[in-house]
């Protein structure tokens, strides 16, 4: 008589086929490896510095105005804020977000542009991808662990900045006020990763990683030094205001002109920093509406609430996640249609 087969039971199979399957959270053991690197590594260490002396010293030497011109400015409403907004003429006439603005696209290349191709180049990637974990837990990993050291770094140089304000010039800021810092702080980490999504496009569509460093940091002067000079002059060509038609052709003009400039990342967040930092910007944002405070000539008019002025520059905000998410898609989708060889 001939022995009947021997099935698995259902679940029994079910729990066999599920303990073959790659780890879930792979991302995480990748995310973790890679953040251990970055915070070891000389690059963040130099980075570091760099942010925080061009935050520290517009700071400092703001926060010496202010101290100096106490009697007039006693009473001003938004004062602490002030400190980040404020621009000294010691400082080069540029103030402390207009540093950050700079440099954070900076923070954000440097810590993607070889992401993906360096582990390429070593021939490290194609081992990596024969462990048990899915091909999507690498590049989620990546970006994972450099959100994670640019949100560390800027943590930590918004408290320093804070704690050195508040024991130089002796003012306790508001609930308000700390709430502006804080959003303030958030979309400038959602700023860096849009960089870092689009250093990580370049390193996986790159396969060097001195061609995808030379092409991030080339973009990044490109909008942001010569983008200043280069898209008002398009705006202008494209949409001109002339002041012989009527005022409504004029008002769309002007109008157009704002909106052409909105297609530059630097310029969006411009917009969001001087909506929320400064209480009193209204109407069409640029940098040339922030207010002289440290003077003291110029009195705040009417304060908007922080919910105004997010309601103010939420289209910019829609449109730097948009951008981001399109950025990390592309290059998901990318590094997934890759072939890897050994």
């Amino acid at each position: 008589m001939a022995a009947e087969p021997v099935t698995t039971p259902a679940p029994a199979a079910r729990i066999a086929r599920s303990r073959e399957r790659a780890p879930s959270g792979g991302w995480r053991t990748i995310a973790a490896k890679e953040l251990s690197d970055h915070l070891q590594s000389v690059r963040f260490i130099v980075l570091l510095i760099v942010i925080a002396i061009a935050a520290i010293v517009p700071m400092y030497f703001v926060s010496t105005a202010i101290t100096a011109n106490a009697p007039e400015l006693a009473g001003q409403p938004a004062l602490f804020l002030v400190l980040f907004i404020g621009a000294s003429q010691q400082a080069g006439g540029i103030p402390a977000v207009e540093f950050a603005a700079l440099f954070i696209p900076l923070v954000g290349i440097a810590f993607g542009f070889d992401a993906i191709n360096s582990e390429r180049s070593q021939g490290t990637l194609s081992r990596l991808l024969a462990q048990p974990i899915h091909r999507d837990d690498v590049v989620n990993g990546k970006f994972a662990a450099g959100i994670a050291v640019i949100a560390m770094m800027m943590t930590a140089l918004v408290i320093l900045i804070t704690a050195l304000g508040i024991v130089r010039l002796g003012i306790i800021p508001s609930v308000e006020e700390l709430a502006r810092v804080i959003v303030w702080l958030l979309t400038t980490i959602l700023y860096a990763g849009l960089w870092l999504a689009f250093a990580l496009l370049l390193s996986v569509a790159i396969r060097g990683a001195a061609s995808a460093a030379l092409v991030g940091f080339g973009t990044w002067l490109g909008l942001t030094l010569f983008g200043t000079f280069l898209l008002p002059l398009a705006a202008n060509a494209l949409f001109p205001a002339s002041t012989t038609g009527t005022g409504d052709q004029y008002f769309a003009a002007t109008t157009a002109q704002q909106l052409f400039l909105r297609i530059s990342p630097p310029q969006l967040y411009q917009d969001v920093v001087t909506a929320v930092l400064n209480p009193s910007a209204r109407g069409m944002l640029g940098p040339a509406n922030l207010g002289q405070y440290v003077s003291g000539q110029q009195q705040i008019p009417s304060l908007l609430t922080l919910d105004q002025s997010i309601l103010l520059v939420w289209p910019q905000l829609v449109a730097l996640v948009a951008l981001t998410v399109v950025t990390f898609a592309l290059a998901y989708v990318l590094f997934l249609r890759q072939e890897v060889r050994a």
